[in-house]
């Protein structure tokens, strides 16, 4: 399997969706919607996407069918990064190697482009007709994705994350920061995916579940070591931010070997997962391998 062609597929389709879904900038108010597009559609890694359609060729369910979830589950995430960005938050300049929004723009405008992504999310979800499942099936769909951003998922790991700085934590305390703030919205990119296959089996969706956790943690543990070993040019933004805001990381608690071995460590778990699973699942293997492995 050529895995780079299938992430260009991939990265096609969600940034065409994206298109089609948000606003243009000719449309009123401009301004705004020139923010939302400026923040969604970049120069992004798309990795929760990238999962949406890996799970779905894995279960066998048509692209087009996947196109809407794939780009509310991005838009939700550039919303995330709009309001991490802001100086109340984490203070950033750059992203996705470009200014911010709220630079880009200003603070008011970068809040609201945030706001209004978050809103048009669900009701891509809500209204998308390419998404073939009943009722109740896109109702479950809203909830994951309403829990997985809010203060029982990303939001409720921001204020940890705020609340952490100039902090020591435990193993435990860091991981559970991270499976909310990073890991829930990963975790949903797969379940999503995972409930427009009507047939799939209870043992299935639970290994999984069990897999996007898995790549949802090591994901933050790579972003903490590019923290470190990356190069602003390559990974978009700032290189050492988390160090400089003296966030509690990976690699300040287990050390740079440590932080590598421990990502590794849930690779290696999140292939057990899917043993159950053919070939067909190599799309999600190879995406787990890219994630521990990835220079940006």
């Amino acid at each position: 399997m050529d895995f780079e062609q299938l992430v260009k597929d991939y990265q096609s389709r969600v940034t065409n969706a994206l298109e089609c879904w948000l606003p243009g900038t000719s449309t009123h108010p401009q301004k705004l919607h020139e923010a939302m597009r400026y923040s969604a559609i970049s120069n992004g890694k798309f990795m929760r996407p990238l999962l949406v359609y890996a799970t779905g060729d894995t279960l066998g369910t048509a692209r087009e069918e996947l196109d809407g979830i794939a780009c509310a589950v991005e838009i939700i995430h550039a919303y995330s990064l709009i309001h991490d960005d802001l100086p109340v938050m984490d203070n950033d300049d750059l992203r996705r190697g470009k200014a911010t929004c709220h630079i880009q723009f200003d603070e008011a405008t970068a809040i609201l482009a945030g706001d209004a992504l978050q809103a048009l999310a669900f009701y891509v979800v809500a209204h998308d007709k390419k998404l073939r499942v009943d009722a109740e099936t896109r109702v479950k769909m809203i909830d994951v994705l309403s829990l997985s951003c809010g203060s029982r998922g990303m939001a409720g790991g921001q204020v940890i994350d705020l609340m952490s700085v100039g902090k020591t934590l435990n193993t435990a305390q860091l991981e559970d920061m991270h499976i909310h703030k990073t890991g829930a919205l990963i975790r949903a990119s797969v379940l999503l995916s995972a409930y427009t296959a009507s047939d799939i089996s209870s043992t299935v969706l639970d290994k999984l579940d069990h897999y996007s956790k898995c790549v949802g943690l090591a994901f933050q543990i790579r972003d903490d070591i590019l923290d470190v070993e990356g190069e602003t040019e390559v990974i978009g933004k700032n290189q050492g931010a988390d160090t400089a805001l003296n966030k509690p990381t990976y690699p300040a608690l287990l050390g740079m070997d440590g932080a590598k071995a421990r990502a590794q460590e849930l690779h290696e778990e999140a292939m057990e997962s899917l043993c159950m699973l053919d070939q067909k699942a190599d799309p999600l293997r190879l995406t787990s391998k890219y994630i521990v492995e990835r220079k940006s």
